[in-house]
C-alpha cells in the first residue's frame, strides 16, 4: 500500500492510494497518519477498508503533498553508511553506526521550499531511505526480528549544513541538520509488502537537472535490520518514529559539486518509492 497525507500544513487528509491510482479518504479510519495509528494495527485496518470498498474516494487534483507521517517523536539518522559516500568524505567507513538526530519539526512535505538559513554557505543535498517504524521496538535479539518493526519505506532529503555542522558543531552534529525544512519526506509511505528488498533499490538525486547521487542501497554499511536491531539496543523505537540510514556518495561535501544556492532545484528519487522535487529560497 501506498500512504499519503494531502492538504495544506497543518490540515492534511490522510489517504491510501490504490494500485489504480485512485486516492481514498481514511478519515473514516483515523483523523492521520500518525504513531498511535500505526500502534492501533492502522495498515491491517486500512486493508480491510481497501478490499471492502467501504472508502469514498477523493480529488487529488492541486492537493499539496505533505510529509506521509504527522510529526515523528524523533528522527535518528545514520551518517557515514554508505562505503563510497565515506570515501568520498576522506573518512574510514565506521566500525559502528554513527547515529545523530534530527528535530521532528524539520519534517516538511516531498516538494515544500527548502530554507537556506541565515548565514549559510555550504547547505547540502542527501538522498536517503527512510524507514519508519511501525511497532514498539526495544531491545530487539537480532536484525531478524527488525523489520517486522517496520510500517513502511519513504524518501528522505536529510538537508544539511556543512559549515554548521563541521566548524561550528561543538563536536555533534544537530546544529547543520536541524533546520527549519531540513528533512523533506515522502510522498509515499510504502508497506513492507511492496519493498521486498530494501537491500536493493536505487536513490538517484539531480540540482538543477543534472545528475549528483546515483546508487543502490546495497552500498550500506550496516542494512536496514542491522540499523534497527542496533538502535534498540540504546533507544525505544517507537511507532512513527523515522529512521534515515544514510546517503550515498555526490554530495557538496565532497567537494565536487556547488553548495546549494538560492533559486536552486533539487529533485530526489528511489526506486518504488517515488520522487521529491525542493526549490531552494532563503530564509
Amino acid at each position: 500500500m501506498r500512504l499519503m497525507r494531502l492538504g495544506p500544513s497543518g490540515c492534511e487528509i490522510p489517504v491510501v492510494v490504490t494500485a489504480d491510482g485512485e486516492h481514498l479518504d481514511l478519515r473514516s479510519i483515523t483523523a492521520d497518519i500518525d504513531g498511535p495509528f500505526l500502534a492501533a494495527d492502522g495498515l491491517d485496518r486500512v486493508r480491510a477498508a481497501v478490499d471492502g470498498r467501504t472508502l469514498p474516494r477523493i480529488d487529488a487534483t492541486g492537493l499539496r503533498i505533505g510529509a506521509p507521517v504527522a510529526r515523528p517523536g524523533a528522527v535518528l539518522c545514520i551518517g557515514m553508511n554508505y562505503a563510497a559516500h565515506a570515501a568520498e568524505t576522506g573518512a574510514l567507513p565506521p566500525e559502528h553506526p554513527v547515529l545523530f538526530y534530527k528535530a521532528p519539526n524539520t519534517v516538511v512535505g516531498p516538494n515544500d521550499e527548502v530554507l537556506l538559513p541565515r548565514g549559510s554557505e555550504k547547505t547540502d543535498w542527501e538522498v536517503e531511505l527512510a524507514v519508519v517504524i511501525g511497532r514498539r521496538a526495544r531491545y530487539l535479539d537480532s536484525p531478524a526480528q527488525a523489520l517486522d518493526h517496520v510500517a513502511g519505506f519513504a524518501i528522505s532529503n536529510d538537508v544539511s549544513e556543512r559549515a554548521f555542522q563541521l566548524e561550528v558543531s561543538g563536536g555533534q552534529w544537530s546544529k547543520g541538520k536541524s533546520c527549519e525544512t531540513f528533512n523533506p519526506l515522502g510522498p509515499w509511505l510504502v508497506t513492507p509488502d511492496e519493498i521486498t528488498d530494501p537491500q536493493g533499490l536505487r536513490l538517484r538525486s539531480t540540482v538543477n537537472g543534472e545528475p549528483r547521487q546515483d546508487s543502490s542501497t546495497a552500498d550500506m554499511i550496516f542494512d536496514v535490520a542491522t540499523l534497527i536491531h542496533h538502535l534498540s539496543q540504546f533507544t525505544v523505537l517507537e511507532p512513527g518514529d523515522v529512521i534515515n540510514t544514510g546517503t550515498p556518495e555526490g554530495v557538496a561535501l565532497s567537494g565536487r559539486f556547488p553548495y546549494l544556492r538560492d533559486g536552486d532545484l533539487v529533485e530526489v528519487e528511489i526506486e518504488g518509492l517515488g520522487t521529491q522535487q525542493q526549490k531552494v529560497v532563503s530564509a
